[in-house]
């Protein structure tokens, strides 16, 4: 029986008995090692993704920072507040003009300055002013003089002729007469022409002017 193939042979009892109490033995074994296994908690995602240096930080991310509150900024100790731009003159108008030229418009007070320094010329001129406001008075003609003379180019005092003509349309024009005086304009020929002014008054709102004394 050398030369021949050995014919598979069944487990005896004994081989059948002691195959059985190894794998009692396995069997448990491999439960416990899948139990395990199944029962290991899986490893935790990260909750947030990873913040790049060049990506912009959301208000929600925990690295973020609530912006700081906004208040305006502080004025300048001293610096005085804008005035608002005083109204603007409106000139008489041609209409006017020929009303005032054909008598139709009464010209209803009038002032002189002849004679009279440029400190006395603008007291007299703003009071004669806030006065007439007050009286409702809406048009008066302010006569300066053309300054014309062959006695000389001064008139007394020292100041120069015709200075009144040249500075009288200046105060009228200041700011602060704004609330008193609408426009003014060279007179017609009829009325004085170079020297002397027409000057529309406002209605008076109970405002008043300072006047120097």
């Amino acid at each position: 029986m050398g030369g021949g193939r050995r014919r598979n042979r069944g487990l005896s009892d004994e081989e059948k008995a002691l195959w059985d109490k190894v794998a009692e033995s396995v069997s448990p074994l491999l439960a416990r090692r899948r139990r395990r296994k199944a029962a290991a908690p899986a490893p935790a995602e990260p909750l947030t993704e990873p913040v790049h240096d060049d990506a912009p930080v959301s208000a929600a991310s925990p690295t973020a920072h609530p912006p700081p509150p906004r208040h305006p900024a502080p004025e300048a100790p001293g610096k005085p507040k804008a005035k608002p731009s005083p109204t603007p003159l409106a000139p008489i108008d041609t209409r006017t003009r020929r009303k005032l030229v054909r008598g139709t418009m009464a010209i209803e007070e009038r002032l002189d300055l002849h004679g009279m320094t440029q400190h006395d010329a603008y007291r007299e001129l703003r009071r004669f002013l806030a006065g007439a406001q007050a009286r409702g008075t809406r048009m008066v003609i302010v006569i300066t003089g053309k300054g014309r003379s062959s006695s000389g180019p001064y008139a007394l005092g020292g100041e120069e002729r015709g200075i009144l003509r040249r500075v009288v349309p200046q105060w009228l024009a200041m700011p602060d007469l704004r609330d008193v005086v609408i426009g003014f304009d060279e007179a017609h020929t009829a009325h004085g022409g170079a020297g002397a002014l027409y000057v529309r008054l406002r209605r008076p709102r109970h405002l008043t002017i300072e006047i120097d004394p």
